[in-house]
C-alpha cells in the first residue's frame, strides 16, 4: 500500500424511522450527546465543533471537527480529527446519507481518509460504528 492510499469505513443500517426523525438525531446537539458524544455541533457549513468523551491512551478525549455540507434531510458531512498534534493525526471525513426506503430509512455512514499510520484508529472505529448506528436508531425511535 502506498503512503497516499487511504481506507474507509462504510456502515449501512435500515432504520424503521422517517428521514426527518433520524436527521434530528444527527443534527441536534443534545440528541447527538445521547447516541455519540457530548458536543457543540450546529448544522451550519463552516461551523467548527468538538466531540468530547473520557480521554484514553492515544486520545485526549476530544475530536476536532468542521461541518462541510448540510443537505437536510439527505446528507450531512463533517471533518473528523483526533485532537492530537502528531504528524499522524487522524484527519478523516464522516458522511451521513439518508435514503427513504420501504419500512423506513437506509442510513449510510462513511468515514473516509484513514492513512496507513491511522490503522489503530481504523480498527477501533470499524468495530465502534455499527454499535453507534444502533444507538442512533434507538435515539431516533424515542423522538416524537
Amino acid at each position: 500500500m502506498s503512503q497516499s492510499a487511504t481506507k474507509s469505513i462504510l456502515v449501512e443500517r435500515l432504520m424503521p424511522h422517517p428521514p426527518a426523525k433520524i436527521w434530528r438525531a444527527l443534527t441536534q446537539s443534545p440528541l447527538i450527546a445521547e447516541w455519540l458524544m457530548k458536543n457543540d455541533f450546529k448544522p451550519v457549513v463552516g461551523h467548527r465543533f468538538q466531540f468530547h468523551a473520557k480521554p484514553m491512551p492515544g486520545w485526549k478525549g476530544y475530536t476536532n471537527c468542521e461541518v462541510l455540507e448540510v443537505d437536510e434531510p439527505n446528507r450531512l458531512v463533517y471533518s473528523w480529527g483526533d485532537g492530537t498534534e502528531s504528524d499522524s493525526a487522524l484527519t478523516t471525513v464522516v458522511t451521513w446519507t439518508l435514503t427513504p426506503a420501504e419500512g423506513g430509512t437506509l442510513v449510510q455512514m462513511q468515514q473516509a481518509g484513514f492513512k496507513p499510520a491511522d490503522e489503530y484508529g481504523f480498527q477501533a472505529m470499524s468495530g465502534g460504528w455499527p454499535r453507534i448506528l444502533a444507538s442512533l436508531e434507538r435515539e431516533a425511535g424515542m423522538l416524537a
